[in-house]
């Protein structure tokens, strides 16, 4: 199948998949479109158990798309500087301090809390799962998925403090998760050799202070390119331009492109719309990337629903698969609110703060790039079910039900101006 073609029947199911969500399902648009996959997925499974259908071309289909290169290495340069576009640059520095420590801190405490209570659920049910691998775990799953969290707060009315704590948070921490992530890698695969904890530092150090200062130059730059010319389909072109050079630039200097596509969105979507485009270029700017941010969410959302195919969840994964949601939610719950409760003193919280941020930290498909991306190894097939397992469960039940779950918290839909 050629790339045209491969595009082309991605495209059509997700039209199709939207379509079908739009007339019948009524789900939040990211949700339905998985839901729909996950449809297709699970009928062409059982229909290929019974032998109506030969599932060997679908599967080396989805197999063949290599789903970690589409999303980690294309798909989410796009969706981040998307997603920071519309992130109010004064509202994030109101909050940076708790942003920051959301966005650092509380991954790599998530890290350690939901690796340790999967090793010792393992332990107790029979699996060889080795501490290191199960941190990988702890790792992959820590993070929140930005785009899963900016699909749900497009739905979800709350206060604007919240909304720029769990969507600032999102676009963040991803990048943290993947350093932490490959550098507990390398120790898996060379346990022989001592952990260098500076050279862990210096990665967290160069990843994160390069990416915002290569973020920071890239915007401005196209900041003085969008000043110096008023003409919308060139100022769009710019702007996309930044989403996709800006990121492989990052990839080629080793520093993280997420962060870099945060810092770069955040300077257009502010100093940009006000300094740098007309009335009538920022309307053709904001619908430009609020179809592209469309489009690529529901490819994306109906490849997490057909990996289905291809990742094997067997009966005697699914048992340790349940605990991986509750070590999910508990390393996430933990991590939240330890961090909280010591700058509670100092800055203010609204009521359900950490039960908000808790549930609303959905886990989507950098979760399952980062589990397929894995080398083989035994456990590779046991990190991918609980990751699968964990994701669908996050997307379906906490996406669906978080604006029930804010009311409850709250007590009444969240107005503007309250303080979360």
């Amino acid at each position: 199948m050629t790339v045209f073609q491969t595009i082309a029947l991605l495209l059509s199911t997700a039209a199709a998949g939207a379509y079908i969500n739009f007339r019948f399902l009524k789900l939040p648009s990211t949700i339905g479109l998985m839901v729909f996959a996950l449809l297709i997925s699970f009928t062409g499974i059982v229909l290929g158990r019974v032998g109506l259908v030969d599932l060997s071309g679908p599967s080396a289909f989805v197999a063949s798309l290599d789903f970690p290169t589409i999303l980690l290495h294309g798909l989410l340069s796009f969706l981040l500087f998307a997603g920071a576009l519309h992130i109010n640059l004064d509202d994030l520095r109101r909050h940076r301090a708790i942003v920051a420590v959301l966005a650092t801190v509380s991954v790599v405490l998530a890290t350690f809390i939901t690796g340790t209570l999967i090793w010792w659920a393992a332990a107790a049910m029979g699996f060889s799962f080795p501490y290191i691998h199960a941190l990988l775990f702890g790792a992959l799953i820590a993070p929140t998925d930005p785009v899963a969290v900016m699909g749900i707060l497009k739905d979800t009315k709350m206060s604007a403090n919240l909304r720029v704590k769990i969507g600032s948070e999102s676009l963040l921490n991803d990048g943290v998760g993947v350093v932490l992530f490959l550098a507990l890698l390398g120790i898996a695969q060379n346990p022989e050799q001592p952990v260098e904890l500076s050279r862990i530092a210096f990665l967290f150090l160069w990843e994160g202070g390069g990416s915002i200062a290569l973020g920071i130059v890239l915007g401005w730059f196209a900041l003085q390119l969008l000043k110096s010319i008023d003409d919308y389909k060139t100022e769009v072109l710019l702007t996309l331009a930044l989403a996709a050079g800006g990121y492989c630039l990052g990839e080629v200097l080793n520093v993280s492109a997420p962060i870099t596509m945060v810092v770069a969105g955040l300077i257009i979507g502010n100093h940009g719309r006000i300094l740098g485009m007309s009335n009538r270029t920022r309307r053709h700017v904001d619908l430009f990337w609020e179809l592209i941010d469309e489009i690529i969410n529901a490819v994306l959302f109906i490849l997490i629903g057909l990996e289905m195919i291809v990742i094997t969840v067997s009966p005697s994964h699914m048992p340790i698969g349940l605990v991986a949601i509750v070590a999910m939610l508990a390393g996430r719950f933990l991590s939240v609110a330890l961090p909280i409760a010591l700058m509670r003193s100092r800055y203010g919280f609204g009521r359900g703060t950490v039960t908000l941020l808790t549930w609303g930290g959905l886990r989507g498909g950098i979760s399952i790039a980062l589990a397929l991306s894995l080398p083989p190894m035994p456990e590779k097939d046991l990190i991918l079910a609980m990751t699968y397992v964990t994701v669908v469960f996050s997307v379906l039940i906490q996406g669906t039900t978080f604006r029930a779950v804010a009311r409850a918290v709250i007590g009444k839909e969240p107005e503007s101006g309250e303080t979360l």
